[in-house]
């Protein structure tokens, strides 16, 4: 809803009523993420998409219905091999998607996340996707310091179950995580099979993940752009001014002037487990001090340009500096997958395809060299109550490194 949230603020602020459709469940190929969405006003303006094409027609349509029953629903969208004309999702996947009408007024929580999306405030929309017909399109919007809206306008009735879902909903904010939540009526962890359960899909919307670039160089600039085209907050770093320039790397949202350790010490406040530092300088004086640091705070990826030598002399200096093997293990290095990569553009891409294997659970190999699913849930959480708790996630538990699928590196020269 993010991808859409300008247009809905308008309309919402116009008090035109619209409906929209998020995908809130897939399986196998299926085309879009959970919070992929598509929204409709009641003049049949659409904007956004939930399957690139797919079943957008019928999506389209259930929409319109909502809009005039006022009901919510929840869709399943799966591959149709009996009739080539059928509304189905022709690659072979499932897609679940709820389709929820909003009126501008009618439901604070609604409005409080439409509005909170819209000015870019971190929160957690939480709405009850399956359940008693009572709860159903019920909507929480959660915020780090308190949240608005109610699961029902009896709280005696819920009270476990909203101080749960409030608590989860933090949680998975904190973290940036979508997913969906399963609850008992009195907030209890549940499993899916259970009966009398509550099922809540959490989006959570937070500022655009960080990448962090250490090094003003040719290849930096490439690694920029994709950084940018990935959706990433990308900032260049270097001590050198004569190099980090704005002039030399405009696609940037920030170029900083100082040293990288030091830098990435003023920045403690502002990284998480969805943040990705690489650091290109291959030179120790910059490298040694940085990777000392970065390589335990909770970060997603660490990777650093360099030959194999380059390699193997940094991981020395970083033991000699403290650094555990759990620790240099998190070390991408060279950094990259080995794509053949030349040019700085070709490095980029290198880079990128690391990063995203890594934070989605790429095997890294040809897709036509298998036969399982094409796309992987690396970050988006389908979990019951007992999986996730306030307690049980933090930062620190999403950063938690495990380790990708074997793959050749870019030997990269320094």
């Amino acid at each position: 809803m993010q991808d859409i949230a300008e247009q809905l603020q308008a309309w919402h602020a116009a008090g035109r009523s619209f409906a929209v459709a998020t995908v809130v469940g897939v399986s196998g190929s299926a085309p879009r993420d959970p919070g992929a969405a598509l929204a409709v006003d009641t003049d049949g303006e659409a904007v956004g998409s939930v399957s690139g094409g797919c079943v957008e027609g019928a999506v389209y349509e259930l929409c319109q219905a909502a809009i005039e029953s006022g009901e919510p629903v929840l869709e399943r969208f799966g591959f149709s091999d009996e009739d080539a004309f059928a509304v189905g999702l022709t690659c072979g996947g499932i897609l679940d998607v709820f389709v929820q009408p909003v009126v501008p007024g009618a439901d604070t929580g609604l409005d409080a996340g439409i509005a909170h999306i819209a000015a870019g405030t971190p929160v957690a929309l939480a709405r009850v996707i399956a359940g008693p017909a009572g709860l159903l399109g019920a909507t929480l919007s959660v915020t780090a310091d308190g949240h608005t809206g109610a699961l029902s306008p009896s709280p005696s009735v819920v009270g476990g179950l909203e101080r749960a879902v409030v608590a989860q909903a933090r949680a998975m904010l904190e973290t940036g995580r979508t997913g969906r939540i399963i609850l008992g009526l009195d907030g209890r962890p549940c499993d899916e099979h259970e009966r009398g359960t509550v099922t809540c899909f959490v989006e959570s919307y937070v500022p655009a993940p960080r990448m962090l670039v250490f090094g003003a160089i040719d290849f930096a600039a490439a690694v920029v752009r994709i950084g940018k085209f990935l959706g990433y907050h990308v900032t260049v770093c270097d001590a050198r001014p004569v190099f980090a320039t704005t002039r030399r790397f405009p696609e940037a949202d920030e170029v900083v002037v100082d040293w990288p350790h030091r830098y990435l010490d003023s920045q403690l406040d502002r990284i998480d487990g969805r943040t990705v530092l690489c650091v290109l300088t291959h030179d120790a004086k910059f490298d040694i001090p940085l990777l000392e640091r970065a390589l335990r705070l909770p970060v997603d990826y660490v990777g650093a340009m360099g030959s194999r030598r380059t390699h193997r002399d940094r991981h020395t200096k970083l033991r000699e500096a403290g650094l555990t093997e759990t620790e240099l293990a998190r070390l991408r290095s060279p950094i990259g997958l080995d794509l053949g990569s030349r040019t700085p553009e070709e490095t980029a891409v290198s880079v990128a395809a690391e990063i995203i294997a890594h934070r989605r659970g790429g095997s890294c190999l040809p897709l036509s060299a298998g036969d399982g699913p094409i796309h992987h849930d690396g970050t988006v959480a389908e979990v019951s109550g007992a999986d996730l708790s306030a307690a049980d996630v933090s930062a620190s538990d999403v950063a938690a490194v495990s380790e990708e699928p074997a793959a050749r590196r870019s030997p990269h020269a320094a």
